[in-house]
């Protein structure tokens, strides 16, 4: 049924106009991250992801349909999927999209996820305003891919070009998405403990950026500073105040409902584990 509607609404939107099925497409997009019930949105995502692909198909060269899709199976793949092989799946989809998207932007930009660190670097600052959304949605999904494939080499290889395409994104603005540019560079440099190169002084600097040039409503920040940085440097009172400080929290904000209310799922669950984890 709900296949059926989200059909027939984008075929109505199709005979009116194409501004119209942009418009739709946008606002089902706002629908699922504006909802409270991660099980319902769960549930209907496929069948917008679906519609997502048919509409890609029509016109496969669109810039906001690839990075819509990229967006859309890049969120299903990383909140949704307890499958580990469907999620590899989803996730190289949503990265195919993502690349055919920053190609569709700007035709200097095709291949650039194969290029060598030097070159793409050289690339990747000739990307403008004009190219944002669709490197957002390039990087975002190269992100979830690399976390899927993390036995592939591959994946371990392109963290030094995702680094440097967060960097790029939040010169080019770093409010971008609720700042989460600044919040994914914060994961990369905790990744890894300062033994074996990891960052926690840069985690933490990218963290309190993404805090304050971010959303004051947006939870899931606080939760990957807790979880990311505040357990690889081992504060315990950093980690448990974030973690109560989200719970406490009001989930109820524009845009960002959805992954409010997982981040407090995934807040309380840290918060039980906090005596075990901390010495």
């Amino acid at each position: 049924m709900i296949a059926r509607l989200l059909i027939a609404m984008v075929l109505v939107a199709v005979m009116l106009s194409g501004c119209a099925v942009t418009d739709v497409g946008d606002n089902l997009r706002v629908a699922l991250l504006n909802h409270d019930d991660p099980k319902l949105v769960q549930a209907a995502a496929p069948a917008y992801m679906l519609l997502q692909d048919s509409l890609i198909l029509s016109d496969p060269d669109d810039e906001q349909w690839l990075c819509g899709g990229a967006r859309l199976y890049s969120m299903y793949a990383a909140l949704f999927c307890a499958d580990a092989q469907r999620a590899r799946r989803l996730s190289s989809r949503a990265f195919a999209y993502g690349r055919r998207a920053l190609c569709a932007a700007d035709s200097a930009a095709c291949g650039l996820s194969t290029d060598g660190n030097t070159l793409f670097r050289q690339r990747l600052q000739k990307l403008d305003d004009g190219d944002l959304d669709a490197l957002y949605a390039f990087t975002v999904s190269w992100l979830v891919w690399a976390q899927n494939h993390s036995d592939d080499m591959t994946a371990l290889a392109a963290v030094p070009k995702l680094t440097a395409a967060l960097q790029r994104i939040t010169e080019l603005d770093e409010s971008y998405d609720h700042g989460h540019a600044w919040m994914y560079l914060g994961i990369l440099h905790s990744l890894r403990p300062p033994s074996l190169g990891g960052r926690p002084d840069e985690a933490r600097r990218c963290f309190e950026r993404a805090l304050t040039v971010g959303s004051n409503s947006d939870l899931s920040v606080p939760v990957a500073y807790a979880r990311y940085y505040a357990r690889l440097v081992y504060n315990r009172e950093l980690h448990d105040r974030l973690l109560h400080q989200v719970l406490a929290a009001d989930p109820h904000a524009n845009g960002l409902t959805l992954t409010n209310v997982l981040a407090q799922r995934q807040a309380a669950m840290l918060l039980s584990e906090s005596d075990d984890y901390f010495p």
